[in-house]
Parts: structure tokens; C-alpha cells; sequence
């Protein structure tokens, strides 16, 4: 149990020296001294977003929170969207202080998710996100490859990108973009991932369905507009909880995804923020590849007409 009376920033603090979930070799205090320490970092890719975050509890498995509770404090920004999935009004988090990280770090809020528009300007994104995904079993090298990939392509079109560590298993690729219509950025999103797939086929793949990615790393273009990305800095509910970590592209054959935790990354920061440090000056995206990409399907909407289809060729099929 926490000393009685330990607060932060005037937020009272619970159960900081107990594990932080089952099996996850850390306490909440890592976690909280974690975002704690690198709040100013943190804070740059959360500002004037609305924030959804993976929470966790001891005996049960970590959910996704997106609406904020009723009891958080009116301190916390506001903002409201309405959700056509769940047909209601969701009311956002938007967290620019260390109080506010604080606050969810006694909630046990490990992972944090923001979109690529901002609050002020809904309709243009500021990056172009590549999500790196190997298939089961795969090792890091694969989706290291992958990422070489798609930097070369990158290079073609003469754009430039940083890359991030999920996390997790994978790797993101950004893109700074200067002011770009939400649309059309998604359509380079997938003009781009097409054009490395054809770089090579037999590394990479564009399938949205699983079962037919045959092995291949998952050049998953769907990250734009509304859709998240895990922040930088921010950890994983994952053993030891592994932390997205920027990676210079000269280091990247000699990292692995476990190699920066809550435990370790405070200190191999040192103050610095390599992940501004490391991405280039916005870009404007070229034309053509913003064409070629309105004429790619969106991948879960290919999928899921593709799925309808199997479905009624079976029933008819069958009778």
C-alpha cells in the first residue's frame, strides 16, 4: 500500500507499490514515474487531441476507455464527439499537463492513443502513419526489413520519415505533412503501401484479412484521419511494459521491441526528445500519388464486401 497522503501534482495516489496487472513485473509507480519523468515529451504528441487509452486491472485483461468517467476531475479538458459506432455522444479526454498524465497514471492508464488530426483542425492530418505488423511468429528482423522497404519508397517519391517502435511487435513509420485534407492523405496512405508491396511482394503485403497475408509483413494503411496511433513514449500493457520508442534509421537493424521499458527509457532519454529531433519538416504529398491512391479501395471496406461475398457464394453453394 501507498503511504497515506502521497499525491502528485495534488492528485491523491493509490496502491502505487502493487503490481500493475497480473504477470506484468512492474508496479504502477513504474508506470507513473515513467510518464512522469517524460511528461514534456509525452505531452508534445497529445496536445490538442482527444485521448483514448488502454486501461488495466489485476484479474482482468486491459479494454480500451475512450469516454471519460464521470468522476474524472472538471480540471481535465473536455471534448465531445459523437460516435455513429455506438450511437451516443463520447466525451474525450484532451490531456496537455503533467497533472492530467499523472491523473491517468493512477488509473491505470498504460497505453495512449491519439489521432492524427487535431482538435483545431479536424479535417487535416499532420502525418502520414505506415503501421508495421509481422505475422505470427515472425522475427523482428522481418518488420525491420519491411521498414527499409518502405523508407526506399518513401525516398522515390522524395519524402522522408521517421520510425518508432510500436511498442508491441511492429514499428510505425511517420510522415510529416504540411496542412493535408484528411481524404487525401488516406489515399496516399494506401498509394504508398501498394507501391512497396510491388517493391516486394514476397516481404510485404497489403491484405487486410489475416489468413491471406501468407507469412508477409502487414503494410497497414488504415492509420488516418480519426483512427489512432499509440504516442510516442507511451507504454504497452505488455510483460514489463515496453515503451514506443523513436529509433534513428542507422540503428534500427541492432534494436528489439523489448529493449526500452518504463524501467529504462527516462534515462536513455536524458532530457532530449529524439522523436521531434528525428522527424523531418512537414511535406506536401505528391499528386500523383495521392491519384493513384482514390483509385485503391479502402482495405476494411474491400475486406468487408469481400467477406460478403464468400458468405453468399457458400449459401448458394449449399443449396
Amino acid at each position: 500500500m501507498t503511504a497515506a497522503g502521497e499525491e502528485r501534482e495534488g492528485v491523491a495516489l493509490s496502491h502505487l507499490d502493487d503490481e500493475l496487472f497480473d504477470g506484468a513485473g512492474v508496479t504502477k509507480r513504474h508506470l507513473l514515474d515513467h510518464l512522469d519523468a517524460l511528461s514534456a515529451q509525452v505531452l508534445v504528441g497529445l496536445a490538442d487531441r482527444p485521448l483514448s487509452v488502454v486501461r488495466v486491472r489485476p484479474g482482468s485483461a486491459p479494454f480500451m476507455q475512450k469516454n471519460l468517467p464521470t468522476y474524472a476531475p472538471d480540471w481535465i479538458r473536455r471534448s465531445s464527439t459523437w460516435s455513429g459506432a455506438s450511437k451516443r455522444e463520447v466525451s474525450y479526454a484532451v490531456v496537455e499537463d503533467r497533472r492530467g498524465l499523472v491523473w491517468f497514471a493512477n488509473q491505470r492508464a498504460v497505453e495512449l492513443h491519439v489521432p492524427l488530426v487535431r482538435l483545431a483542425d479536424p479535417d487535416h492530418v499532420d502525418f502520414l502513419v505506415m503501421d508495421l505488423d509481422p505475422p505470427e511468429g515472425a522475427g523482428f528482423g522481418q518488420v525491420v526489413a519491411a521498414a527499409h522497404l518502405v523508407r526506399a519508397t518513401l525516398a522515390e517519391l522524395g519524402l522522408r520519415g521517421a520510425v518508432k517502435t510500436s511498442g508491441a511487435k511492429g514499428l510505425h513509420v511517420f510522415v510529416p505533412l504540411a496542412r493535408t485534407p484528411v481524404g487525401d492523405a488516406a489515399a496516399a496512405s494506401r498509394a504508398l503501401a501498394a507501391r512497396a508491396e510491388r517493391a516486394d511482394p514476397a516481404l510485404a503485403t497489403t491484405a487486410y484479412v489475416k489468413d491471406e497475408r501468407e507469412g508477409k509483413v502487414f503494410l497497414d494503411s488504415t492509420r488516418s484521419g480519426g483512427a489512432t496511433v499509440v504516442a510516442a513514449y507511451s507504454p504497452r500493457a505488455r510483460p514489463g511494459l515496453p515503451v514506443s520508442f523513436p529509433v534513428p534509421w542507422d540503428d534500427l537493424d541492432g534494436i528489439a521491441p523489448a529493449d526500452v521499458t518504463v524501467r529504462n527509457a527516462a534515462s536513455l532519454l536524458d532530457g532530449r526528445d529524439p522523436w521531434r529531433e528525428l522527424l523531418p519538416e512537414p511535406q506536401r504529398l505528391p499528386a500523383d500519388l495521392v491519384a493513384e491512391g482514390h483509385e485503391i479501395p479502402v482495405a476494411r471496406v474491400a475486406a468487408m464486401h469481400a467477406g460478403k461475398r464468400r458468405r453468399r457464394a457458400e449459401r448458394e453453394g449449399g443449396s
